[in-house]
């Protein structure tokens, strides 16, 4: 099967071949919308996510046709949401970024002839993105570990840096130029889960998340509010495989109910919804 463009409901969606054609078009649609930004304001910000997905997108990423495709140094790496702990940790979605986006002299500010930016620095596959090191915003977990109350001290100062970082958006909120996603096995985006107080009117816009027990890594967590994606340029949704077909097609032809498909929470104007063929499979047969 090649490409194929529906749309289910009002939403957007685009069924690849396989995985690897899923992170070519997630590439090229971040890298357009990126440079879009930087034309316009001189920068761009993208919340970036975990997951299958996202390692085969940063694969992706690393390959030499996209490193003059935009100019990086005016790009800003946040992040959606991570498991609290340490960067090192296998689980850390900040980690996974930093090892497969950006070599460690583009953490650390050393990396030899040019500073903060890693593209003199060995690595395999390839050098890092040329991202300065200043444009680079984790959340401060490795910082926040030995607090009291940690969880809710790294969302604050999160949405702290969102709120003086970001231009503002639908609602006076922080506006991301992409937002990347994925989708859980039990309909959650972010670490939003069925149920989850970031669905609360009024609920944070960064909020410390216990640590779920009905999905792993059974682990606290830090995540932005899902209020942000409206006022994101474009969201992008990345599902692959075979295990994401029911719930995905719950998710975009089911009864609405964010509380309990927080997921659904990601079905807008502004986004894409990106499946290769086995995530697909079950859309139209519900």
């Amino acid at each position: 099967m090649k490409r194929q463009e529906v749309n289910v409901g009002e939403v957007e969606v685009v069924v690849l071949a396989d995985e690897q054609a899923l992170a070519l078009e997630s590439a090229r649609r971040l890298v357009e919308a990126l440079g879009r930004a930087i034309d316009e304001r001189g920068e761009a910000h993208v919340a970036l996510t975990g997951g299958s997905s996202a390692v085969a997108l940063y694969r992706e990423l690393t390959e030499p046709e996209w490193f003059e495709a935009i100019d990086w140094g005016g790009v800003h790496l946040w992040w959606g949401d991570d498991r609290f702990v340490p960067v090192d940790h296998p689980d850390s979605n900040i980690g996974l970024a930093y090892s497969m986006l950006l070599a460690s002299g583009a953490r650390s500010g050393e990396s030899g002839s040019i500073g903060a930016t890693a593209v003199d620095v060995a690595r395999p596959g390839g050098p890092g993105l040329p991202i300065p090191v200043n444009n680079v915003h984790p959340f401060e977990i490795d910082e926040a570990l030995s607090e009291s109350d940690a969880g809710e001290l790294v969302a604050q100062r999160y949405a702290e840096a969102l709120g003086e970082q970001l231009p503002r958006g639908a609602g006076g909120l922080p506006a991301f130029d992409v937002i990347l996603l994925g989708v859980g096995p039990d309909g959650h985006i972010l670490s939003v889960f069925p149920g989850s107080a970031a669905l609360e009117p009024g609920a944070p816009l960064v909020l410390a998340v216990p640590a779920p027990r009905h999905v792993e890594p059974h682990l606290p967590r830090v995540t932005l509010n899902p209020r942000l994606l409206e006022a994101a340029g474009l969201v992008v949704v990345m599902a692959s495989g075979a295990r994401k077909a029911d719930v995905l097609a719950d998710v975009l032809e089911g009864e609405h109910d964010p509380r309990r498909l927080p997921a659904q929470l990601a079905a807008l104007h502004n986004a894409v919804w990106l499946l290769d063929e086995p995530a697909a499979s079950r859309l139209g047969r519900t």
